[in-house]
């Protein structure tokens, strides 16, 4: 066995271990965390597999095949770059350990008793939910019409007041995915369905697999409330794979014939079995963070001033700032993967992970520590989709779509989150429009009795 399977062994050890954990955990953690291993496990398992299986030679606009690692080998080269993933992992599980051994001496009888979040019995959720989506579809139709839509590694949308506006479909189709209940169940399958096909659209036409994660990590966030069952098990894993085999699929219909033509090119280098999914394994780039962060070998790129400095700036609007704001991504891009590839006449906002973010910003020490913050990340997200207030709903509704659960770091788990709250605030504001025009005179009472019988229901549920 050589050195890189036995790094790879080791990944999967410590995923596995993490899924294990999981599974011993009731409520939202657990599909939090089960997604977790499943996304990691694509970067750092899957990925390292396939080069090792073929050994591609680098080609100009083939990301799979990184040059870095062709050249010292990619035995030599994949067992050093993940060592640091596999000490970040490991304290990642370590961490999930002790967390379950806590939650479940600290849990009651009734451990198997599906507890409904707070936010249902507000008769004002689901209108404001639906009021975001309309706004947010409208923001992304003129958002497309005008052809202004940011697309996979842009740096940013050349409309940002209407990329903005967006996040309310995000918020919008999210919330009515976990929150919706209806008194017909295949009213409300249809409805999630609908919802989980355009989030698919959505994919297309920004080129991002974001929003059909999102959609699908949503529907898992809500059959964890409602309480799982082997149908809704094979409906979460066909949605993912279905979204996940299809979507080049989905793509080519975009692509020129100029386009397909390089692409078919650069796919022929591999197995024909690997062919189909390679367009999404691409989008899977945590491998080539982890090298950029071993090329860096020990150089400084921020301290830990300019790191608090970044991360308070992150939740300050960029009109207040006074000038540009710094983007993790972009300066991951810049300044660390351009200390070993030249990035002069590439513009790209990078996912930088929070292992091979706190490689290079403290070493072995700092990966422990964007270990840990990933999982109290976690754990913010479930409180704040558990409370009442819209406003931390929606926070906790943006950490759904945005993937900072699995390819960010501290830096741009920051930017994101000072993102999210900037569009809590818009959401709030609906919130209280909906609530004054709901309690104007001619209201339905018929509405406000069903909610005020749900209100009784989770009081009675608090009570127990």
């Amino acid at each position: 066995m050589n050195d890189a399977v036995y790094e790879v062994l080791l990944v999967v050890g410590a995923l596995t271990t993490i899924t294990v954990a999981a599974m011993r955990i009731k409520g939202i953690v657990r599909v939090f965390l089960i997604a977790q291993a499943a996304y990691w496990s694509l970067s750092y398992v899957v990925r390292p597999i396939v080069l090792l299986w073929v050994q591609p030679q680098p080609t100009y606009g083939d990301s799979v095949a990184d040059p870095r690692l062709s050249t010292i080998g990619y035995d030599r080269g994949i067992s050093l770059i993940l060592q640091p993933v596999v000490f970040g992992l490991w304290t990642h599980a370590i961490v999930v350990i002790g967390y379950t051994i806590w939650i479940r001496r600290r849990a009651d009888g009734n451990r198997n008793t599906v507890i409904q979040p707070r936010s249902i019995a507000d008769g004002n959720l689901i209108p404001t939910l639906w009021t975001a989506f309309g706004i947010g579809m409208f923001g992304r139709a003129l958002l497309y019409a005008t052809g202004s839509s940011a697309t996979a590694g842009q740096t940013q949308s050349s409309n940002p007041i209407l990329s903005f506006i967006t996040l309310m479909a995000v918020i919008g189709t999210l919330g009515l995915i976990v929150f919706l209940r209806l008194d017909n169940p295949r009213v409300t399958f249809a409805v999630i369905g609908c919802l989980t096909i355009i989030e698919l659209l959505w994919t297309v036409a920004v080129e991002s697999k974001t929003p059909i994660m999102g959609a699908a990590l949503a529907i898992a966030v809500r059959f964890a409330l409602t309480g799982w069952t082997r149908v809704k098990i094979g409906a979460i894993a066909a949605i993912s794979v279905l979204g996940i085999a299809a979507f080049g699929w989905l793509q080519s219909f975009k692509a020129s014939d100029l386009a397909k033509s390089q692409s078919a090119v650069l796919d022929a280098s591999y197995p024909q079995i690997l062919q189909p999914f390679l367009s999404i394994l691409r989008r899977f780039d945590l491998l080539e963070a982890a090298t950029d962060s071993y090329y860096m070998g020990g150089r400084p790129w921020l301290t830990m001033t300019e790191v608090a400095h970044h991360v308070i700036f992150s939740f300050v609007p960029e009109q207040l700032v006074g000038g540009t704001k710094f983007h993790a991504g972009t300066a991951w891009a810049n300044e660390v993967r351009g200390a070993s590839v030249d990035m002069s006449k590439v513009s790209v906002s990078l996912a930088e992970g929070n292992i091979n973010e706190g490689f290079v910003l403290g070493g072995y020490p700092g990966v422990a520590v964007g270990a840990v913050f990933t999982f109290v990340l976690v754990l913010s997200c479930v409180w704040a989709l558990r409370t009442r207030h819209i406003f931390l709903i929606s926070i906790g509704l943006l950490m759904i779509e945005v993937p900072v659960f699995f390819e960010r770091g501290i830096l741009g788990s920051a930017e994101l989150i000072g993102k999210s709250v900037q569009a809590a605030v818009l959401i709030w504001i609906i919130y209280l429009a909906v609530g004054e025009v709901r309690r104007r005179p001619g209201q339905s009472s018929n509405n406000q009795s069903s909610y005020l019988g749900t209100q009784l229901l989770d009081a009675a549920r608090e009570k127990e």
